[in-house]
């Protein structure tokens, strides 16, 4: 189904993103607002196994081919070599040292579940239809992100702390395992699976994203309070302008593989977003000098809410160029 550039822009109006909207205003006004971390929790793996599995069905319904295996190594080097260039602009952009360059670079190739959940929701609420694989497309594109961000830290000279710790602590994330598990269920079940499912995970999906999306408002804005002096204008703008450059490494992979529309814009977030669980979570292990407020700040207080509101408008222009 066609959709015009104006139609998604209005994603701006969105109740999912009004709410997320609502959670900034709330935290930036100092408000008592919460949500509890253990509501959250649950909410986050409804999300994961809701898109999981219905991208899995996807697949069941659309077979395996070799689009599907050239998008999955399309993600898989597009998440090693974008830290490359995430790095090179901070140290155009700013003035961070090269280990917490290296740091930030690092979730700069990885994704953001939360962004592509959001984005697949509102294709699906505007009836345009993408490639399910691509689910499997997200889970891949966390490990090389790190390996990159690490390699650039030890080139830098900077101690890192590689060990079987941090190796199982990122093969084992909880967000990839219950991704790949619930899209490897979706495909077992196919479109019958998810027929029982429906009720489950179709029709409450987007209230539940909306009340997700509020507790990541509030989050965002309480970081950006708590680490504003950390955050210097260089940074600031980096947060904005690396998710476009990201998105244009993601447009040319789609191009390449000859994704649809939907498809090109998912690839495109995908590449655009930057990880605030997976990532933070394995430089803490690895790289414990360096700067957690910079980089999470900067992941889910700047890049987050640019993705939300006025990344993904462009993101669809540009995808509308290049799939069918």
């Amino acid at each position: 189904m066609e959709l015009s550039i104006a139609s998604l822009a209005g994603n701006l109006l969105a109740p999912t993103i009004l709410f997320f909207v609502l959670g900034l205003v709330a935290a930036f006004a100092r408000s008592d607002l919460s949500i509890p971390e253990g509501a959250a929790k649950v909410m986050s793996i409804y999300l994961l196994l809701a898109i999981g599995f219905k991208g899995g069905a996807a697949v069941s319904k659309g077979g395996i081919d070799g689009q599907l295996v050239a998008s999955l190594g399309a993600g898989i080097v597009l998440s090693f070599v974008l830290p490359f260039v995430a790095f090179g602009l901070l140290r155009v952009m700013t003035r961070l040292d090269g280990l917490n360059a290296a740091a930030v670079a690092g979730h700069y190739g990885s994704i953001s579940i939360v962004t592509f959940v959001t984005a697949v929701s509102l294709l699906e609420a505007r009836g345009i239809s993408s490639e399910g694989y691509l689910v499997a497309v997200a889970a891949v594109m966390e490990v090389p992100a790190i390996m990159s961000a690490l390699w650039i830290a030890a080139r830098k000279g900077e101690g890192i702390a590689v060990d079987r710790s941090l190796i199982r602590h990122i093969l084992g994330n909880g967000s990839i395992v219950l991704l790949v598990g619930s899209f490897v269920i979706g495909a077992a079940t196919g479109e019958s699976g998810l027929n029982d499912l429906r009720p489950f995970i179709v029709v409450p999906f987007t209230g539940v994203l909306a009340l997700f999306l509020l507790d990541m408002g509030l989050s965002a804005g309480r970081s950006i309070l708590e680490h504003r002096k950390d955050i210097s204008g260089g940074l600031l703008l980096f947060g904005c302008v690396m998710p476009v450059i990201g998105s244009l490494f993601g447009l040319a992979a789609a191009a390449l593989v000859g994704l649809s529309t939907g498809g090109a814009f998912l690839l495109m977030v995908l590449s655009a977003s930057a990880s605030y669980i997976a990532v933070p979570a394995a430089m803490r292990l690895a790289l414990p000098k360096a700067k957690s407020g910079i980089y999470l700040t900067l992941a889910l207080g700047v890049t987050f809410p640019f993705n939300l509101t006025l990344g993904m408008p462009l993101y669809f222009m540009l995808a509308s160029s290049v799939g069918p």
